[in-house]
């Protein structure tokens, strides 16, 4: 299994870090390939809408790191999105790379809507895991939405997998041990009660992005 996979947290050391790292490590172990790119780090354009890739069949801006990126995501059998969650939404960085995903698929305007048809459909594991501050998961769900939308419009063998961590406001949080979690969740102004139930599911967080990425890599 081909594993490609887009961190879009600005920390190397912050939670969506630690966690894609474990889901690598479980890709490796297993015998898969695996290769990450940090989104801000990569030398990408903004989509403008020019609609030429309708003509093309690839994006029309060039200059950038996306024909390679792209000839990447279309070798990968499966691609892994990590973000923090900014407003309820992705980070800016791995958001303009879901942009351009747009040269991907032809668009046409209907009298009653837009008709999205995928230049070659996909059949593809995709992966979203998400860390965030609140409490509720619920509050990633405009990114959950657009993930729905975009891999069933990309084919319909596609599959998603959703991982979400919540409670993850500092980062390297997701490994403190409980103690260290409770004076933590003072500082927060939270009840350090909620320590030790949270480090435990933290700690299966981990393991849970570990084990996701273990069934990668042994992929067929």
């Amino acid at each position: 299994m081909n594993v490609l996979a887009f961190n879009g947290s600005p920390r190397r050391n912050g939670n969506t870090s630690l966690l894609l790292a474990e889901l690598l490590r479980g890709v490796r172990d297993a015998g898969g390939q695996a290769e990450a790119f940090v989104a801000q780090d990569l030398n990408l354009k903004y989509c403008t809408g020019c609609l030429r890739c309708n003509v093309l069949k690839r994006c029309a801006l060039r200059g950038d790191d996306w024909q390679s990126l792209s000839d990447r995501i279309l070798a990968a059998d499966a691609l892994v999105f990590a973000s923090p969650v900014y407003f309820h939404h992705l980070t800016a960085p791995l958001k303009k790379i879901i942009d351009r995903f747009r040269s991907f698929i032809h668009v046409r305007i209907t009298p009653e809507s837009i008709r999205h048809t995928p230049w070659l459909p996909w059949n593809k594991r995709f992966v979203l895991l998400l860390c965030m501050g609140s409490s509720d998961s619920a509050d990633a769900q405009p990114i959950i939405d657009l993930f729905r939308f975009m891999t069933g419009t990309l084919g319909p063998e596609n599959t998603l997998e959703m991982i979400s961590g919540t409670r993850l406001a500092v980062a390297g949080q997701v490994a403190k041990p409980a103690g260290e979690l409770a004076a933590l969740y003072e500082k927060l102004l939270l009840p350090a009660e909620l320590a030790a139930d949270d480090s435990r599911r933290n700690r299966e967080l981990l393991l849970r992005c570990y084990d996701i990425g273990r069934n990668l890599g042994m992929q067929a």
